[in-house]
């Protein structure tokens, strides 16, 4: 058997291929969208892929499974309960799929129906050889992690409660992954870091047996416990996660491989005023603080680049790049990986751009976390920087009132705040602007600083005047007040 993980660190996604090195006969799991390292390993290999399989509808990414069915002319194929805009070969609970020559020998794969983090959702259960009492393992989708299980609340739109589907997810693991031999080894298709659950683990396989012991979610409790359990403190949705899953039911355009335009500063300027392009910095979070286009947007390329950029960015919003000279076409396919596919192109040498024009230059106000440690001691937390903002500010509210706002997930800020800190997370900071005011000054923080910088640029973009985030974060202001 030939078996092989592919993990995207960026976006925290795994995809699989499988395959029988006897028939080479081949099978690719929920695939990203570029997927030239699939087919570079197939043929060398000597693997064909037959049918690329996706464990649910997919909304953190876009995958790749019409790429594939280009490239290779595999079939798809999607748990029975799926509905998509695309011809699907639909696999029953209990269907297996053998690569062999034959049914009686060779890599066998069974489809195990899982709904709870969608309705479609399916496992499917890999063994060497059609009889093997323990399977070698069992890709898990989006239903079993590693220290945790899948968030239920992403349907509750779609007419399902996220209770509902959390009562789903209880029955599936149950009856279906816990009763596998310990020894199964558990493949997810995420890991730390992805919002598609609250405590995902940095490791990136498992054994049943041990997600029986040490997972929070698999403990012995009665359904409605554990239905209170999962829907409770979730990290807030990113504003493209809608926008994937459409794309992923309905159909996508296939990516285009092409490197981003390069532009002069009057072009991208035009394509800004003209066609409601949003400049996008790239670059690190230092240098876009020291200086950068006003009213620019920022997501930097070191950290959860495509993610952050889908908070703080409408999907099929037109974008012009400002990134660092030869970083283009990794932004621009990190991008294409969440579905946003119109970059109009890249600024060229923006250093030199911005030096050469500090009427438009910016440059970030930032408070050092001992700074703002001080003034909590002093004043006992929230007198000296703000008591959370009210909903409806009164017009007698007095300017110098500081709005506090922790930009991290709700779990972070349940585990420790900055006294008279408002929280209103990243993922969701857009659509909630108007609960602030943009004639007080606001400070915002994260956990270590990075998420407090794209929200302070999210907020100077749309006007607010005074605005700062605070270096280090909560971790540092918390380790300054001790």
């Amino acid at each position: 058997m030939h078996f092989a993980q592919y993990y995207l660190d960026c976006l925290s996604q795994a995809s699989y291929l499988i395959g029988d090195e006897t028939t080479g006969r081949a099978v690719l799991v929920d695939p990203r969208r570029d997927i030239d390292d699939y087919l570079h390993d197939a043929k060398a290999a000597g693997l064909r892929i037959e049918l690329v399989i996706e464990t649910h509808i997919h909304a953190d990414f876009l995958s790749g499974h019409l790429e594939l069915a280009r490239a290779t002319d595999a079939a798809i194929a999607f748990g029975e309960a799926a509905e998509t805009g695309f011809p699907i070969r639909r696999l029953k609970d209990g269907e297996r799929i053998s690569l062999g020559a034959d049914d009686t020998e060779g890599v066998t794969l069974t489809a195990l129906a899982t709904p709870g983090h969608t309705l479609e959702s399916i496992c499917l259960v890999i063994r060497e050889h059609p009889d093997d009492d323990v399977p070698f393992g069992v890709l898990t989708g989006d239903t079993l992690f590693v220290g945790d299980v899948g968030r239920p609340d992403l349907l509750s739109a779609a007419g399902h409660s996220p209770h509902d589907m959390a009562a789903r997810l209880y029955r599936s693991l149950h009856t279906k992954l816990l009763a596998l031999p310990d020894a199964t080894r558990v493949f997810p298709a995420h890991g730390a870091g992805s919002a598609c659950g609250r405590s995902l683990s940095t490791e990136t396989s498992s054994t049943i047996g041990d997600q029986r012991r040490l997972n929070y979610a698999l403990q012995p409790m009665p359904e409605a416990d554990f239905v209170r359990l999962v829907t409770a403190g979730q990290p807030a949705t990113p504003g493209y996660f809608a926008h994937d899953a459409a794309l992923n039911r309905d159909g996508h355009p296939l990516l285009d491989p092409r490197p981003p335009a390069a532009l002069t500063l009057d072009e991208a300027l035009a394509a800004r005023d003209r066609q409601g392009a949003v400049l996008l910095d790239c670059r690190p979070s230092a240098a876009y603080t020291r200086a950068h286009l006003a009213g620019s947007l920022h997501t930097s390329l070191d950290t959860r680049f495509a993610e952050y950029a889908g908070s703080v960015v409408a999907p099929g919003t037109p974008l012009v790049l400002i990134a660092d000279p030869g970083t283009e076409q990794e932004a621009r396919l990190r991008l294409a990986r969440i579905g946003y596919d119109r970059v109009l192109g890249h600024l060229s040498d923006p250093a030199a751009v911005l030096e050469r024009t500090p009427a438009l230059t910016r440059r970030s106000r930032r408070v050092r976390h001992d700074e703002l440690a001080l003034e909590q001691s002093q004043s006992g937390g929230a007198a000296a920087v703000g008591a959370p903002a009210p909903d409806a500010p009164g017009p007698d509210a007095p300017a110098t009132d500081i709005q506090l706002i922790d930009v991290r997930n709700p779990a972070e800020y349940e585990a420790g705040a900055l006294p008279g800190a408002r929280n209103i997370p990243l993922a969701g900071l857009s659509h909630r602007l108007t609960e602030l005011d943009p004639a007080r000054p606001v400070v915002l923080y994260c956990r270590s600083g990075g998420r407090s910088v794209i929200a302070a640029a999210l907020l100077e973009a749309r006007g607010f005047g005074d605005v700062c985030d605070v270096l280090g974060g909560y971790e540092a202001v918390a380790a300054a007040v001790g």
